[in-house]
């Protein structure tokens, strides 16, 4: 044996199955020794979960507990399940199979398909999208591709909850999803697509699945075989099963209790998918005798950043937060996470790209650092930050901004536009570069409110809005800059973000960071609307995107640096305010109303004060007095809400008749300047004026959404409006007809 077998990446294999449990402290060592019966982990983030199964597994097969041909392994991604096959080698358990549920499942279909249907297994398509398209146009139903994408997410739910196409409405009511379509639409698009898969003789990923689950629960031989094949199981990330995995699981298992699973409820976040920690939670009930161990002991992150995490979870409602882990770290003391407000999304991106500069020239690793961010559309900002301040990256789990469909066909039309915007009606009437980039990309998609929900309309419609925000900040930036000096800017700067990608820096959205952990992790954006999201409105919700901003903070080992911009664009106005989930755990935010005092205070009032250290020209936030309902008194975070100074639930005093006259001239409006409504006012801005019915221009001027620009332009046709009269404009037009006769 060579020394270089003995060197980290070759570690020597332990000779014998006590030297498997050397090293593992007591809850880890009951989990690698309760061989018997059915076990459930519940592990916290960092608390190493992972080296309990494996070790678990290690000692069994060492012990001759356990036939390495016997165990079955399972988990989420091939990444997850090539760690631990390579885990287990080095723990000297050759021969256990480790995979994902799809992988697992696909082999057995493959190996019994011929004696239970006969012939060879249809072909697997891998990907379903093109099987949607061509299922819409069967149905005659027109999809562009976000609606497209959508519609093949719903289909996978549909197949995931083992929902059929009669039932598909009822069930998504039941769930509250936002269906991409008339859910009546969407059940007769996955009717076609079933049929349109039997005519073509192909199966998709989720059919691996269901059809597995068919052949076992039919033929009782075969599942007899596998049964006697695999006696016992191991879930990893046993939160995230979907009911057709647990019933697989259930089918491998049959009457035997041979299973160990391991979870965090805290991490759930891939509802949207099915997943669900009702499996987790039920654990007990199902299985009466189980053994549970609590793996709380975090060998990740510092106390600091430890002491953050437990203080998000204390604020926690629902049935997951009803079975949180306390996380007790097991490292020395850190630095305090640090808070930082900006005035505006940029200078957030930019103190960022400073602050990892800083980190970089100090000796830490570019790959030890991640920006994590809500949405694939806040990216490019931070792209174009870290590629202005020389620091090299690598994006994860996201296309780069300007290589999305939607940006690349955006910048064509607004290229065309440029260079014929002599001949386009599009930008007659259009006043301002702004405005001209808000024409053209309406007819992309963009609409001045976003979709509601979320999925593949909402992100196309947030890089369209991103493209819309840049374009307010380059003419703010550059007064009398021309749509050609735009697309000019556009081709630079993907350009300079097209270079090959670099070991670097981690750009990452927070659900494509499960997983993974770094030294030092900035947590971005982190500012009501954003976090939790604005399309976030049940309980449930909230609570998945409280859980989601947890994952985060449990990604970095030594430092956190949470920030949120009080403004989107420089010069904007500043109405955001710090998430919610910060409440009584930022330095100033008060004592928040958790489970228990504790969590909310120590540690973490001892922050930086608002200002990462190395950045003092970071301007602290003015004080201003919140918004509030008119209605009831409740703080209004929301825009639209703002916009009409009450909640969207509180009853409406608007003048009904006041608000048809307003839309009928704005539809004149825009037909006469050749846009589309929005540009005049927006539905918002004509409720708060049918609501508040201004007698004069300063409290015209007052309500958000009309601005100097409009109050000059339409001002006295509104007010005159609003007072019962003509509107001066369509008066001198009626007297100039009337000369005319």
């Amino acid at each position: 044996m060579t020394a270089a077998t003995h060197s980290p990446l070759f570690p020597r294999v332990p000779d014998s199955a006590d030297a498997v449990l050397e090293g593992l402290d007591p809850e880890q060592r009951e989990v690698a020794t309760a061989l018997h019966g059915p076990v459930c982990v519940l592990a916290g983030a960092g608390t190493g979960k992972t080296r309990a199964i494996t070790h678990r597994i290690a000692y069994g097969v060492r012990a001759g507990i356990l036939q390495p041909s016997s165990v079955l392994a399972v988990t989420f991604t091939n990444r997850a399940a090539g760690e631990m096959r390579g885990r287990l080698r080095q723990l000297g358990a050759q021969g256990v199979q480790a995979r994902t549920f799809h992988s697992a499942a696909l082999r057995q279909l493959q190996y019994f398909w011929p004696k239970a249907i006969g012939g060879s297994l249809p072909r697997l398509v891998d990907r379903k999208i093109q099987l949607v398209a061509d299922a819409a146009a069967a149905c005659r139903i027109r999809l562009d591709r976000g609606e497209l994408r959508d519609a093949t997410a719903e289909i996978e739910w549909c197949k995931v909850t083992q929902t059929v196409p009669a039932d598909y409405a009822a069930a998504a009511a039941e769930a509250g999803r936002e269906a991409p379509r008339d859910p009546a639409e969407i059940a007769q698009l996955y009717a076609a697509y079933e049929n349109l898969k039997r005519d073509r003789a192909v199966i998709d990923f989720e059919d691996v699945l269901l059809l597995t689950v068919a052949v076992l629960q039919d033929r009782r031989d075969i599942a007899e075989q596998v049964r006697a094949q695999y006696q016992h199981f191991v879930v990893d990330e046993y939160q995230d099963v979907s009911p057709l995995q647990q019933r697989l699981l259930e089918l491998w298992l049959g009457e035997r209790d041979s299973l160990c699973v391991v979870g965090d409820a805290s991490q759930t976040i891939y509802s949207f998918t099915g997943a669900t920690p009702d499996h987790l939670l039920d654990f007990r009930t199902r299985h009466p005798g189980a053994t549970v161990v609590k793996l709380v002991r975090d060998y990740r992150s510092t106390p600091q950043v430890v002491h953050l995490a437990n203080g998000l979870l204390s604020q926690a409602r629902g049935r997951a937060a009803d079975h949180r882990l306390e996380l007790i770290s097991q490292r020395g003391p850190g630095p305090d996470p640090a808070y930082t407000e900006y005035t505006d999304e940029p200078a957030e991106a930019e103190g960022a790209a400073r602050r990892i500069r800083e980190l970089l020239a100090a000796g830490v690793p570019a790959a030890e650092i991640a920006i994590l961010v809500r949405t694939n559309a806040q990216s490019e900002t931070y792209e174009q930050a870290l590629a202005d301040a020389g620091i090299p990256y690598q994006l994860r789990g996201a296309e780069r901004f300007f290589d999305r469909p939607e940006v690349r066909k955006a910048v064509v039309a607004l290229r065309g536009t440029a260079r014929f915007s002599a001949n386009d009606t599009l930008l007659e009437d259009t006043v301002d570069l702004p405005s001209q980039v808000r024409a053209v990309l309406s007819g992309e998609g963009w609409t001045p409110q976003p979709p509601a929900g979320s999925g593949a309309v909402r992100e196309r419609w947030e890089s369209l809005a991103a493209l819309v925000n840049l374009a307010q900040d380059f003419a703010a930036a550059a007064p009398g800059a021309t749509l050609a000096d735009l697309v000019a800017e556009l081709d630079e700067r993907a350009n300079a973000q097209h270079a090959p990608t670099v070991q670097g820096v981690t750009l990452a959205s927070l659900h494509s960071a499960k997983g993974l952990e770094w030294d030092v992790v900035f947590l971005v954006g982190v500012a009501e609307g954003m976090m939790p999201i604005t399309y976030a409105r049940t309980d449930e919700q909230i609570e998945e995107e409280r859980r989601l901003l947890y994952v985060g903070v449990t990604r970095a080992r030594e430092r956190l640096h949470v920030s949120w911009a009080v403004s989107r664009a420089p010069g904007g106005r500043p109405n955001r305010r710090p998430s919610r989930f910060l409440d009584g755990l930022r330095p100033g935010s008060g004592t928040a109303a958790g489970r228990t005092g504790s969590l909310a205070s120590g540690g973490i009032e001892r922050g930086f004060g608002g200002a990462v250290v190395g950045t003092p020209d970071v301007p602290r936030r003015r004080q201003r007095t919140p918004a509030r309902c008119r209605v009831c008194g409740r703080t209004l975070t929301d825009a639209g809400e703002m916009k009409l100074m009450r909640c969207d639930g509180c009853p409406s005093d608007m003048d009904e008749g006041l608000y048809e006259r307003l839309r009928e001239w704005r539809e004149v409006q825009a037909r006469n300047n050749g846009q589309p409504a929005f540009c005049v006012f927006t539905d918002r801005t004509l409720m708060a004026i049918a609501e508040s019915v201004p007698e004069e221009a300063g409290e015209l001027a007052r309500i958000p959404g009309v601005g100097v620009r409009k109050l000059n332009r339409y001002g006295a046709e509104v007010l005159a409006l609003c007072a019962g009269r003509p509107s001066p404009r369509k008066k001198s037009g009626t007297d100039a007809n009337s000369s005319k006769k």
